[in-house]
């Protein structure tokens, strides 16, 4: 065979390979369903006390972001994306303290009060569904409401993931039976204490006890509170510095600390 044979023959075996791999990945997209919402997205998760009403509840921050709760959901209506979580977060605690059930009817809200009741309209098939806050989230931008995997299954969400709602909030927060007295530690001024800056997070007790130490010359109160992980179960120890009624005053501690070669330190609502 010629060297312009061999050539041509060469060509021809790789232009058949491209073919038979543009018809595989064809298949498997065929087979494949649409994604659902990201799952891996970290939540709130910590419990929220329900607060009397009128007052607003702690503010809260996920990736830098502070949120602040509603104190009311009255007159609520907004229109925009709805997604839904399911597996990742089965069984793990909800931000009002419930266990996450995914074939439950529930949903997460970033800012209305946990336990409001809510109307959801799927704009895109118009199918309804009331249900009750209970999570904090979605902190996707673009994104209102995400919903449990068995909201989103009446809902005719779980197969595209994301769809057009309406939110439309039928109660101003939770039922009044349900509500609880939020009972505020004080110090020693008899001052509410709100915010404190979270130095690091040791899993080991002497790790944490050395940082404390290193900062009690400069703090006055420095505090060691353990938090034992949802999923691992592991108990992490949590130094606390700072304690200020004041979210600006806060970020001022937070920034100062990490200016004292403390980067992982920022300030948390307590």
């Amino acid at each position: 065979m010629t060297g312009a044979g061999r050539a041509e023959r060469k060509k021809a075996h790789i232009l058949l390979g491209w073919m038979v791999l543009a018809a595989m990945l064809a298949g498997c997209a065929a087979q494949q369903t649409p994604p659902p919402s990201p799952l891996a997205v970290p939540r709130q998760t910590a419990p929220e006390r329900v607060v009397p009403e009128g007052k607003r509840p702690r503010p809260y921050r996920v990736f830098g972001v502070w949120y602040q709760p509603m104190a009311d959901a009255h007159g609520y209506r907004q229109k925009g994306i709805a997604s839904w979580y399911g597996e990742a977060f089965h069984g793990r605690p909800t931000s009002n303290g419930e266990t996450y059930d995914m074939h439950g009817i529930s949903a997460a809200h970033k800012l209305l009060p946990l336990g409001t009741l809510v109307r959801v309209t799927n704009l895109e098939n118009g199918r309804v569904l009331d249900l009750r806050i209970n999570d904090r989230g979605p902190f996707i931008p673009g994104r209102i409401i995400d919903l449990s995997y068995g909201a989103a299954k009446e809902l005719g969400i779980v197969r595209a993931g994301t769809a057009k709602v309406e939110v439309v909030a039928l109660t101003s927060g939770p039922p009044p039976r349900k509500r609880r007295k939020m009972v505020a530690s004080v110090g020693p001024a008899g001052e509410p204490n709100r915010f404190f800056i979270q130095v690091g997070a040791f899993g080991d007790r002497k790790n944490a006890d050395r940082v404390v130490r290193e900062l009690s010359e400069s703090y006055g109160e420095v505090l060691v509170r353990p938090y034992q992980c949802p999923r691992s179960r592991q108990t992490l120890y949590r130094v606390l510095v700072g304690r200020t009624a004041s979210l600006r005053m806060a970020e001022t501690h937070e920034q100062m600390l990490r200016d004292q070669g403390f980067p992982d330190a920022f300030a948390i609502a307590e």
